[in-house]
């Protein structure tokens, strides 16, 4: 389920974003808002639910 704050990753392999992975901002209408932001740049897109999946955030160990 993609919700608000959800990590997600574009699937639709003819979107120039295909493979970027970005925050939920909003869900209206079957419509998702994405940001991406990239050092020094932030962009917020909109796509149709279908071209994205959600991402689960890898968990980085401690360092001994």
């Amino acid at each position: 389920m993609i919700l608000p704050g959800s990590l997600v990753k574009v699937t639709n392999v003819d979107d120039i974003y295909y493979d970027f992975q970005g925050l939920v901002q909003r869900v209206v209408d079957g419509k998702v808002a994405v940001l991406f932001e990239g050092g020094n740049w932030d962009k917020l897109i909109t796509f149709r639910m279908s071209e994205l999946e959600p991402v689960q955030p890898k968990v980085r160990g401690k360092k001994k």
